[in-house]
């Protein structure tokens, strides 16, 4: 595997140099360094697992055999799509929530000679994906499938982004719409379509499937990134921030979290109103009587509760599939999420 990770590091120097050289824009020098620079600070900098899951569920889906340097190749751009896709939402998220930090170094529209220009470069970032699939995927028989694959994830994903946006609107902090269907419809459409189910659907694209006969697995893995992201709640409370890389603000932010929801569910009279008062203020004394109460109510059983019933019951619907390839696939996936820490 770490051959493979080579190889698709290998694969961004070559898919930028393309873009750089793109025939149907003339780049002046000062253009072409700009947007060189830009990719270089905002693409290959996160841990990369939604661009090689692509590669990894191609390798499971080819069933043990070895794999060309062409299908090797195409995988990892098509993995270099999503990485795009996902450093596109950041650049734009950071600034819709006025972050800092963004894995561990300013955020790009922080830059002193960047600032808003940051939104255009969002905007290019989203166009070079369509740009690397001409490339590379024109003649292939799926590529219109791709083309529909990522255009329909994106707007999934903004719309989620928007329901999250609209639920935490200053001014009209209200507990009481923050529930568990809520919360559900936010992590589905904002993080589970593009972070676990594109990668699996264009590894499929690519071994010749049809993926409207994989429903089954859209259901699975939409699943699996509810869960995933209820791990992400539990951890920016729970977790610890050196392990996580980052101090979670959930409870500041006035975030529709797992944890919220939950402990409105548990919740007697006093304590509502004691979260009332306190959850979405900046305040530490505020977060500190917030994370006491999650410690009174128990949160942390409760999560663990969560955690192996989904557990169980994810691999109850991986199991039911009836292609050992696919089981292997999503196994493959729920293996490196189980009880992780970061």
């Amino acid at each position: 595997m770490a051959d493979l990770k080579t190889k698709f590091v290998k694969a961004y120097g070559v898919l930028k140099s393309e873009l750089l050289e793109d025939p149907a824009f003339e780049f002046s020098e000062d253009s072409r360094q700009w947007v060189d620079r830009m990719l270089d600070y905002n693409v290959p900098g996160g841990k990369l697992n939604r661009g090689l899951s692509v590669i990894d569920s191609y390798k499971l889906l080819k069933e043990g055999k070895e794999l060309t340097e062409e299908e090797i190749f195409l995988s990892s751009a098509l993995g270099w799509c999503i990485e795009w896709l996902q450093a596109y939402f950041l650049v734009l998220d950071d600034i819709m929530d006025s972050s800092h930090t963004r894995r561990g170094q300013p955020c790009w529209f922080r830059l002193p000679k960047v600032g808003l220009i940051a939104v255009n470069d969002g905007v290019l970032l989203r166009n070079h994906i369509p740009r690397i699939l001409k490339n590379h995927f024109r003649g292939k028989p799926y590529y219109v499938d791709l083309l529909d694959l990522f255009n329909e994830v994106e707007f999934q994903t903004a719309s989620g982004q928007m329901i999250d946006l609209i639920t935490t609107l200053q001014g009209e902090k209200d507990l009481s719409k923050y529930t568990l269907s809520l919360h559900r419809r936010i992590v589905q459409y904002k993080t589970a379509y593009y972070s676990f189910y594109l990668p699996v659907a264009c590894a499929l694209l690519m071994a010749g499937e049809d993926l409207e006969k994989h429903v089954a697995v859209k259901h699975i893995l939409v699943e699996m990134g509810t869960y995933f992201q209820v791990q992400d709640d539990y951890l920016d409370c729970f977790g610890n921030p050196e392990t996580i890389g980052k101090i979670g603000t959930d409870i500041e932010d006035f975030k529709c979290s797992w944890l919220v929801v939950k402990a409105l569910e548990i919740c007697n009279g006093e304590q509502k109103k004691l979260l009332e008062e306190n959850y979405g203020k900046p305040d530490p004394a505020n977060v500190r009587k917030v994370k006491a109460l999650y410690h009174e109510i128990n949160l942390q059983g409760v999560f663990a509760e969560y955690e192996s019933k989904s557990y169980e019951k994810l691999t109850t619907s991986i199991e039911a599939h009836p292609s050992k390839a696919v089981q292997a696939v999503l196994k493959s996936f729920l293996g490196k999420i189980y009880k992780r820490q970061k």
